[in-house]
């Protein structure tokens, strides 16, 4: 007798469960569980001093987690696992007085990679390889970005784990980084976690978001989700729900909506009829306790959810 299909269970490339790490008594992260999907692009969300770069290092075993568990490919072997993962966390590690090719020359031997093209090849692929003799110390700030990440992935990472990446670049500077993750991601497969603070940028690649506040990962959502939340809606809050979207249905004819809870509409076409649809739910005897346009881009969305964060913990 065949078995039935069964639904694969899903791989996670990274998953931690109460990770927390403490200095001079203050929780910098607190009980932090992620979930790093195979293929995802992972924007890392917080301000400065939330506990990104701090949670990064524990995953790549520059820190000792306090308390919590880390998983790397599916396994707790993490002496093992991390040398399938890729790092640039904070500055690049760069010789100032070397080129771009002796730089990762020493990587290369301090790996023990027995290829001899593979420093000719990474500069080829990050788009560095007419860098010549020029010192690092010459380098803008994204070629020397490019050649960060030119040295975390000279092992060949599955996972690569990139701390504001984008960070001070001009607008040339960030458009190429930009095109080299999302060509990592899509002809090498390669799995990200990537923290940054320029959302505009972020939401352009992540396929997954978490949001930290305070050390705490404070909500864990993909990109479509995302979306969803920020689309642009006119969105009322009324007394008798059924009634309510019949009348959108049969009278005003509006077909895309949606009702999240209880007594709460978003309506998604027919925007420029706010006023209308507030006056016609009215007269047919539906209460509107609510109504107004909502949507945000992810900046705004983030800004509100850590405002709301902070004003629950100050409760």
């Amino acid at each position: 007798m065949e078995q039935k299909d069964r639904k694969r269970p899903q791989e996670f490339i990274l998953k931690t469960t109460g990770l927390t790490k403490i200095y001079s008594g203050r929780k910098v992260v607190q009980n932090v569980t992620m979930h790093v999907k195979k293929g995802d692009i992972y924007g890392f969300i917080g301000k400065n001093g939330a506990g990104k770069t701090t949670f990064m290092r524990m995953v790549a075993g520059l820190a000792r987690p306090d308390a919590g568990e880390i998983e790397l490919f599916g396994s707790t072997d993490l002496e093992r696992q991390r040398v399938r993962i890729g790092t640039l966390i904070e500055q690049p590690g760069l010789y100032r007085g070397m080129t771009a090719a002796e730089n990762l020359e020493t990587v290369r031997r301090a790996y023990g990679i027995t290829d001899r093209n593979a420093v000719r090849d990474m500069l080829a692929f990050i788009g560095l390889e007419d860098a010549g003799n020029k010192k690092t110390a010459d380098f803008s700030m994204g070629m020397k970005q490019r050649l960060g990440i030119a040295m975390a992935l000279l092992r060949n990472p599955d996972f690569l784990i990139l701390d504001e990446p984008i960070n001070g670049l001009d607008p040339q500077g960030i458009r190429q980084i930009r095109n080299l993750l999302q060509k990592l991601n899509q002809e090498r497969a390669i799995t990200m976690l990537i923290a940054s603070h320029i959302l505009g940028e972020l939401s352009k690649i992540a396929t997954v978001y978490g949001m930290i506040c305070g050390g705490e990962l404070v909500e864990e959502l993909d990109a479509q989700d995302l979306a969803a939340k920020c689309r642009r809606c006119q969105r009322i809050v009324v007394d008798h729900t059924e009634q309510a979207v019949h009348l959108l249905e049969e009278e005003l004819k509006i077909k895309d909506y949606d009702v999240p809870e209880r007594h709460v509409i978003r309506i998604y076409e027919q925007l420029e009829n706010f006023a209308q649809i507030n006056q016609r739910l009215a007269l047919a005897g539906v209460g509107v306790k609510e109504s107004y346009l909502a949507g945000q881009d992810l900046e705004s969305y983030f800004m509100d959810l850590l405002e709301n964060e902070q004003e629950v913990s100050s409760w």
